[in-house]
């Protein structure tokens, strides 16, 4: 089984700061309404991701591990919104939103695998 010594190891944290990278880039170049409205929004979202899958990283215990990968599960979604949002309103092109969909599915399903193997992990650690 595989372990994480550090939170730069794990694949799903890379993809998700890559991409609100990609995100706060994009936004930057918006003109100041749709930073104000939007761009402030998805960029937050955006950023969470990685934050609370870095926060969840952090702490001692598995359960409280994974509540906050659901924080980041549920700041993907928002994500996502925020994308359609955003292509609806002339911000992205489609292949911008396609590209960046696409983004946001992968890190959606390497977070779900990242869940399923800290579940692993807990019940290993537990005797089960």
């Amino acid at each position: 089984m595989m372990s994480y010594y550090n939170l730069e190891d794990l694949e799903v944290y890379q993809l998700a700061e890559s991409f609100s990278d990609e995100i706060w880039f994009i936004v930057s170049e918006w003109d100041y309404f749709a930073k104000d409205t939007v761009g402030k929004q998805i960029v937050r979202s955006a950023d969470s991701i990685g934050a609370n899958i870095a926060e969840g990283y952090g702490r001692y215990h598995y359960k409280e591990n994974k509540n906050f990968c659901y924080f980041s599960r549920g700041s993907i979604v928002e994500t996502k919104g925020w994308l359609k949002k955003s292509k609806t309103r002339g911000l992205l092109n489609e292949d911008q939103f396609t590209a960046l969909f696409e983004k946001l599915q992968s890190i959606h399903l390497k977070l779900n695998a990242y869940l399923k193997f800290i579940g692993k992990s807990a019940a290993n650690k537990a005797g089960i």
